[in-house]
């Protein structure tokens, strides 16, 4: 047999290769958030090219980033069976195979397609496998961690704006596709230096579960050779084998669900805003490059918001309650939106892209970080996937029903105040809901430890432990590992 050390993986490193790992995660997060919205340079002429409206070119965006979003599930069970690393360099080569198709599309519909489906696709395999690798090398500097990470986003999305714009005016967007297909590529190899942690874990699991399985077997055969009894077990098996790769026991956490409502009903209003900016600027008359910098101006304040928010949310002071801080931010965010239809002149539109940088930095810096404090670690991988397929649907009718509303009533102000209350809503039910769950978790510790402190129960719990371990000694060693995972889920469970 292995020695008891073998099968345990190592901790977090919180340095070393983590930092290699951080500036891949940096530059394929950069890519899966900041691609989407620098598309919208290209709106206006692929709109006037195909003769579509403003919800029908809006499609493109949300389709692209539902998919991103709504392929979290299958990105998260991809990542338990075979690693980040094969997982971004796969998406790595979708999303360069979509964009390279997109640039010889001849209608909208096509369009939909190999951008928004294939690209979407090729993204979030992108997405969700850099975010948990970062929690794998990093525990202590996770915050600063995510923060930095998370900037990949403002400076892809810096670069990419005016880039864009360069490449229609010499290439047209055909021409501009296919180049853009090629850069990224480059997502390919930054999933080549996501090196996995812990090989040795999955090892000992594998032949533990195998000599469980070969146990089980033999007890069904020998004890009860009954067809519905081995199809039960069967059965059973199969469950296991889903909720493996994705726990649906999530949904019986307080903190998760108060976090997917919210999530849910903020991603009705947060990327429309930055789909329509450019847009916007152009049908107020101001020129193309001085739209396009709109996006970089919110981009440049973006860069330097998510790694400041990191520091702030790792601090004694905030971290632990960083759900009040995403709560404001996200409020912030809806307040910025709103003010956006005061904003006349470039000068006012430079302000509010400045202001909804720093808001938008502030959300996206903690939008893992906040659900890893929620779920723990070990639950982080299914909640990720979980979360994104519930807010794919929001996240899909966002842009069309923002475009819906500029084509019936010939002006953006309404798109604004649409997407600034509903993120000032949900910032609002998060705050509430959390105060509330934190007074919760507060009251089941203090009834915890008095159960601990009195003589009585602590009777009945060591009574009971002895119970299990003659039990348990009845049964055999085999079932050793089955009462350390018990254990091990009713500590998250609980929330602890």
């Amino acid at each position: 047999p292995a020695p008891a050390e073998a099968g345990r993986a190592p901790g977090p490193p919180d340095g070393g290769w983590g930092w290699v790992v951080l500036f891949g995660a940096f530059v394929s997060i950069g890519f899966a958030y900041a691609f989407p919205k620098g598309l919208a340079i290209f709106f206006k002429e692929i709109q006037d090219f195909f003769g579509t409206s403003y919800s029908e070119i809006a499609w493109v965006s949300s389709i692209m980033l539902a998919t991103t979003y709504g392929a979290g599930p299958i990105s998260s069970i991809l990542v338990n069976r075979y690693g980040s690393r094969p997982v971004v360099m796969f998406g790595g080569l979708l999303c360069g195979v979509g964009m390279i198709s997109a640039a010889f599309c001849t209608s909208i519909l096509q369009l939909y397609i190999c951008v928004g489906f294939i690209t979407g696709f090729g993204l979030a395999l992108n997405l969700q496998p850099s975010v948990i690798i970062i929690g794998k090398y990093f525990l202590k500097r996770r915050p600063i961690a995510n923060g930095l990470a998370m900037a990949g986003s403002p400076v892809m999305l810096c670069t990419l704006a005016p880039l864009n714009q360069f490449l229609f005016d010499n290439f047209g967007w055909r021409g501009s596709f296919l180049i853009l297909g090629a850069i990224l590529l480059n997502c390919c190899v930054a999933g080549a230096l996501f090196r996995p942690i812990g090989p040795g874990t999955a090892l000992v699991k594998t032949q533990v579960t195998e000599k469980e399985k070969d146990a089980l077997k033999g007890k069904i055969t020998e004890d009860s050779p009954m067809k519905n009894k081995t199809e039960e077990e069967e059965g059973k098996d199969c469950f296991e084998k889903i909720n493996q790769y994705l726990d649906f026991s999530l949904f019986k956490h307080r903190g998760f669900l108060i976090y997917l409502i919210g999530n849910v009903l903020m991603f009705l209003g947060f990327f429309a805003p930055i789909v329509f900016l450019a847009p916007y600027a152009k049908h107020t008359g101001i020129d193309e490059y001085s739209a396009a910098f709109l996006l970089s101006i919110l981009a440049i304040v973006d860069m330097v918001a998510r790694p400041a928010t990191g520091i702030i949310a790792n601090s004694r002071w905030v971290r632990p309650r960083i759900q009040y801080f995403f709560s404001f931010a996200i409020a912030f965010n809806g307040a910025c939106h709103l003010l956006c239809p005061l904003a006349s002149s470039y000068t006012g539109l430079v302000v509010y892209s400045g202001f909804f940088g720093l808001a938008f930095g502030m959300v996206c810096a903690m939008l893992f970080e906040t659900l890893m404090d929620l779920v723990g670690a070990a639950r982080f991988t299914s909640a990720v996937g979980l979360v994104t397929i519930a807010e794919c649907c929001t996240i899909l009718l966002g842009p069309p029903v923002g475009g819906i509303l500029i084509d019936t009533f010939g002006d953006y102000k309404y798109m604004f105040i649409k997407c600034g209350t509903v993120m000032v809503l949900a910032g609002t039910f998060l705050f509430i809901m959390n105060y509330y769950n934190y007074r919760m978790l507060a009251k089941e510790e203090k009834e915890r430890k008095k159960k601990e402190e009195d003589p009585k129960s602590v009777w009945t719990e060591n009574e009971g432990k002895i119970t299990w371990n003659k039990d348990s000694m009845q049964d055999g060693p085999e079932l050793e590992p089955l009462r350390e995972e018990g254990e091990r889920v009713k500590k998250e469970v609980n929330g602890t």
